[in-house]
């Protein structure tokens, strides 16, 4: 190949990732939109806003050939068109099909690391975190370290440009010096001062060179949720951040409706679809297999009366299964006899309510329970340190991805990480710092891989993602993006200052199991270790 040849093709790569790049920015304009039609009511305006940013994302995948966006982009132009035509007002099937289309197109927005765009977060903030501290060494730092994780900062040195910037746009979180400025607790005072013209509080946290109660105090009183006495830890702050700001969002709730009365299945379900809600609906209780294994609901709700099948034998029979011991389900009827309820709560039932039914009693139930159920699910799943799957869910859900290549040729890559000399980050710095740099990698992977990635811890320093629909050269140019990221970033252990690596072995599958797909990838990982860490070796089954 000669090298014009060479250079055409990589020009026409770099064009191909550019188009991609511009297709996805466009994406996610149409989820902005949507996320304000969800929050409040339809309106011509918003209708008008969501069609118009439908038709650039159509005209801009048409372009630049991505087939995918293309056909979404078209079937939601028709479904926007048609509720235009009903007065703004969508139909409960309009807004199914609505929810299905953005959660794929959702899926999509958190696109592949382009190498020629790598300051890109593929996560964002909607609003930026204020720093207004007197101290521009420590401000440096923090904005540094933010900015691996996505985070949009801004930096104030004077109280006046602080609040002028805090009455034009509100902040998502506030770090401030209590004594901002030079003076005494102003920046209590500016707090208070800001706090007093807004209905709801902007999270602050407080910096101080003093700490006792009385500051504490004055500090809770405007509205703090963290107070950082004499040093700022970067890594606990950000921790902080995601948790108040919810930096990698949660998912809608899967809702899996039964009822043979289709007024009242529209009813419930156009409720839920408004409040957010993903939901799915059968006439036929015997279809209900069938529905638990093609959508994976984390709530039922059923009709109590059906032909054929009750609600409580529906519950009693879906309780037999031992995945579902757990999912909620909670019965709708007429019936209003407190000893009927209760009884039908003794069998599979979580709760009860009764026809005619208010919306917001409907939907505080439903977010109530099905809230109260991922967490506990997730108490199950989930790594207490890090908030990643475990070790069993990591593979459950490789499992699951290799189930779903039997109806489809897409690539599937699995990889494993190991922090590279952690034993010695433990011995030298105690083991408190050591979980602290477990968690400041989980945080890093929770936001720089897509939505559609499964991450886990796999024990101890060790973490795994499953990659679907990547091939092999991709999967190595997204991990060794975060491998120069989280080599870059600055750990703290009091005023020392240290940096730490991780080593990769990715495993692309070709067959098998995925046990074999996981020990394919633990030897590439070997391999990596072997060639002096900070690297990443490939493999395939």
């Amino acid at each position: 190949m000669t090298k014009d040849t060479d250079q055409t093709k990589s020009q026409r790569e770099k064009l191909k990732r550019y188009f991609a790049n511009r297709v996805t920015n466009q994406v996610r304009q149409v989820l902005e939109v949507w996320r304000l039609l969800q929050e409040g009511k339809w309106s011509e305006q918003l209708t008008q806003d969501l069609l118009k940013s439908v038709e650039r994302l159509h005209k801009n995948a048409e372009r630049f050939e991505e087939t995918s966006h293309q056909d979404i982009a078209a079937r939601l132009k028709d479904v926007i068109k048609a509720i235009a035509n009903r007065g703004n007002k969508p139909s409960s099937e309009q807004l199914v099909q609505l929810n299905q289309d953005m959660q794929t197109l959702s899926k999509t927005a958190l696109s592949q690391v382009d190498e020629d765009q790598n300051d890109l977060p593929l996560i964002q903030l909607k609003k930026p975190v204020y720093i207004a501290l007197g101290d521009p060494e420590i401000t440096d730092k923090l904005v540094s370290q933010m900015r691996f994780f996505g985070l949009q900062t801004e930096t104030f040195t004077t109280a006046e440009d602080f609040l002028s910037s805090s009455n034009h746009r509100h902040p998502a979180v506030i770090v401030i010096d209590a004594d901002f400025g030079g003076i005494k607790h102003n920046g209590i005072k500016l707090i208070q001062e800001i706090q007093e013209a807004r209905e709801t509080q902007i999270p602050v946290m407080f910096f101080a060179h003093e700490d006792n109660i009385h500051i504490r105090l004055e500090a809770a009183r405007a509205g703090g949720v963290d107070f950082y006495y004499d040093t700022i830890d970067a890594s606990q702050l950000i921790e902080k951040i995601e948790t108040i700001t919810q930096i990698v969002p949660n998912d809608p709730y899967r809702v899996l409706i039964v009822d043979d009365s289709k007024a009242q299945l529209h009813y419930t379900q156009k409720t839920l679809n408004n409040a957010g809600m993903i939901t799915h609906a059968i006439h036929d209780p015997m279809e209900v297999f069938h529905a638990l294994d093609s959508f994976d609901p984390e709530l039922i709700i059923s009709d109590m009366y059906m032909p054929g099948c009750n609600g409580m034998e529906l519950a009693r029979v879906i309780r037999q299964q031992e995945k579902y011991v757990s999912l909620p389900i909670i019965y709708i009827s007429a019936e209003d006899d407190i000893d009927k309820q209760l009884i039908a709560m003794t069998q599979g039932g979580d709760d009860f309510l009764t026809k005619p039914i208010k919306p917001n009693h409907m939907v505080s139930t439903i977010k109530n329970r099905a809230e109260r159920a991922r967490a506990l699910r997730s108490l199950m799943v989930r790594d207490s340190l890090t908030g990643l799957y475990n070790h069993t869910r990591t593979l459950r859900q490789l499992e699951t991805e290799i189930t779903r290549l039997e109806k489809s040729d897409s690539p599937l890559c699995f990889a494993m990480l190991d922090i590279d000399h952690f034993k010695k980050v433990n011995d030298t710095y105690g083991h408190p710092i050591g979980d602290r740099v477990i968690k400041s990698l989980a945080l890093l992977l929770k936001q720089r891989v897509r939505k559609s990635d499964t991450v886990g811890r796999y024990g101890g320093e060790e973490f795994a993602i499953v990659l679907p629909d990547t091939n092999l050269e991709n999967a190595s140019r997204i991990l060794n993006d975060l491998r120069e990221r989280f080599a870059d970033m600055v750990q703290v252990a009091g005023e020392t200052e240290f940096q730490v690596t991780f080593s990769c072995g990715i495993s692309c599958f070709q067959g098998g199991s995925a046990q074999n797909l996981s020990e394919t990838a633990d030897r590439a990982l070997y391999d990596a270790k072997e060639q002096g860490r900070n690297c990443i070796a490939t493999s395939t089954t």
